[in-house]
């Protein structure tokens, strides 16, 4: 005989003389959840925050809980018992018991607890009944695994099973998106990226210069469209680098303010984001290759101007000082030698 299975249900009400926020700011920081999803279990439906548990198990979790200011109770978990996979708990019947025992030509669903005749798929909630008890099997066999690993350390913690049920499971890195304000990039890629704009936009200035001898207005909106451009994917760059720090987006307007402005760009490649997932989203993949060329491309430019500044006037200066040697050298009259038998008179 198996022993018997417990689960933890929630009704959504506090303990008593324990205030509704201070229960929902104690299972938000214990799940490391966000209170807005905390806010859902109080709901006033029942929701299971742990199941197949052992009695001992069931006590200790039901203890943490009650500390943190929830109303939790322990029950007999009877799903615990529905498997139609070959298990430990559940080997194969080894006597004709089941031939001998009577047949029924209904069923009720392990999910949702249709009733229907016997199926191979709910009629109600759509499942297929093997493939949805296989899958819950293997759910407990890893849940088992955590609780073991969970419980081999000291101390053990009676919060980080519940963690992973409620906290939102997010992917290791987060999607680019060049035309969108959502998502996060880092301090090299959105030098990278501001480094790519500018390269893009140069062939088209060539366009606008040359429409000029075509007509002012195809230059002028040509002007207009390329101007707007640039100024979208210069706020969603932007955008998403400041959520790379966990800032808000609106904050990039200050790059309109006068003298704040400033130290506000300087703010944006010098900051670094936030190690982790934040309120954002997961952080930004590896920066690649190009990433990488593109900014330090974007650093050279400024010290090739200041280089080009110095330079240039020097170059042109030396060559004017050669052109004017050359014409004076030209101008002077050459000396005509004495013929023989003549004085030097």
């Amino acid at each position: 005989m198996t022993e018997a299975r417990y689960k933890i249900v929630f009704d959504g009400e506090p303990m008593p003389g324990v205030a509704l926020d201070t229960v929902k700011e104690n299972l938000a920081r214990l799940f490391k959840s966000d209170t807005s999803k905390i806010d859902s279990l109080f709901g006033g439906r029942s929701v299971a925050f742990k199941r197949h548990l052992l009695e001992a198990e069931a006590d200790k979790y039901l203890a943490a809980l009650q500390r943190a200011g929830a109303k939790v109770r322990k029950e007999h978990d009877l799903a615990a018992g529905l498997s139609l996979v070959t298990t430990d708990d559940h080997p194969e019947p080894s006597t004709p018991a089941a031939e001998v025992a009577p047949k029924s030509d209904s069923m009720s669903c392990p999910k949702c607890g249709h009733e229907q005749p016997k199926s191979t798929e709910c009629q109600a909630c759509g499942i297929i009944i093997d493939k949805y008890l296989a899958r819950q099997t293997q759910l407990s066999e890893e849940a088992t695994l955590v609780k073991a690993s969970i419980t081999s350390s000291e101390p053990a913690s009676p919060y980080a099973p519940p963690q992973a049920q409620v906290g939102e499971q997010l992917p290791e890195f987060g999607e680019l998106k060049v035309f969108g304000t959502n998502g996060r990039i880092g301090r090299v890629r959105y030098l990278g990226w501001s480094m790519a704009l500018m390269l893009a936009f140069l062939p088209i200035g060539g366009v606008i210069l040359g429409s000029f001898a075509l007509s002012e207005i195809l230059a002028g909106l040509l002007t207009l469209v390329a101007s707007l451009a640039l100024v979208v994917v210069s706020v969603c760059i932007g955008v998403q680098r400041l959520h790379d720090i966990g800032w808000s987006g609106w904050l990039w307007l200050l790059n309109f303010v006068p003298v704040v402005g400033s130290v506000f760009a300087l703010l944006m490649l010098f900051v670094p984001g936030t190690d982790g997932p934040n309120r954002y989203g997961p952080p930004p993949p590896p920066n690649s290759r190009a990433v990488k060329v593109l900014a330090w491309l974007i650093i050279l430019v400024p010290v090739i101007g200041i280089v080009a500044a110095i330079s240039i006037p020097a170059y042109q200066d030396y060559l004017m000082r050669a052109q004017l040697d050359a014409a004076a050298s030209f101008e002077q009259p050459a000396e005509v030698p004495p013929l023989e038998g003549e004085s030097a008179e």
